[in-house]
């Protein structure tokens, strides 16, 4: 785990729908915190800060500090709505983070030598981009790299082949082997129906 991104917050007093619109149209977001046995606590956040820090991929996995009032919390993003079409966040929903309790969460993966892969003749398709994860806090990884260089065309590397740092454990195999989801394949490229018809043409002659 990287050094923690910072978030500034203030408690939020007036709530309701028509309070987070008036939040909105000043540049703040509506958020709550909540989690660790704790009350839930509104807070606001200023838009420009929060769109700025989650141009970072790790913003999504990894441990925030979130400052409320001056006093410091350490969260995982929940949830982030987003607007329909314009480059605005609406609100979110931040999860307390306890040292000792186990996290569940989503973490990106992170492809090498793809082109290794196109050199065979072959094409990556990503199945999944990221996957569910079980660890405390401090073992949390930004992202998991997936090392695709040994794939042939019409193989597949599955979840259960990943290597997960110590102390990292994965969601979906605890529940059995029908979990062991491909996550990576290597395709033949289409061949377009010209092609075909011009192969089939020059075989002819």
């Amino acid at each position: 785990m990287t050094d923690l991104i910072t978030l500034e917050a203030d408690i939020r007093a007036d709530l309701g729908k028509g309070a987070s619109r008036r939040l909105r149209h000043s540049n703040q977001v509506p958020a709550i915190v909540y989690g660790a046995g704790k009350e839930p606590v509104s807070i606001t956040l200023a838009h420009n800060k929060v769109l700025r820090a989650q141009q970072d991929e790790a913003f999504y996995s990894s441990v925030l500090s979130l400052k409320i009032a001056g006093k410091a919390e350490k969260v995982l993003i929940k949830s982030l709505q987003r607007h329909p079409f314009k480059p605005v966040i609406m609100h979110i929903d931040f999860l307390r983070v306890d040292a000792k309790t186990e996290l569940h969460t989503n973490v990106p993966l992170h492809f090498l030598n793809e082109d290794a892969v196109t050199k065979k003749g072959g094409i990556v398709s990503h199945n999944v981009t990221e996957i569910s994860i079980a660890c405390l806090p401090a073992k949390l990884p930004e992202f998991i790299t997936v090392d695709v260089a040994n794939l042939e065309v019409g193989d597949s590397i599955h979840l259960s082949e990943i290597v997960l740092p110590k102390g990292v454990s994965s969601i979906e195999l605890a529940k059995g082997e029908a979990h062991d989801q491909a996550i990576v394949t290597a395709v033949a490229p289409k061949v377009k129906a010209s092609d075909e018809a011009a192969d089939a043409e020059e075989a002819t002659e």
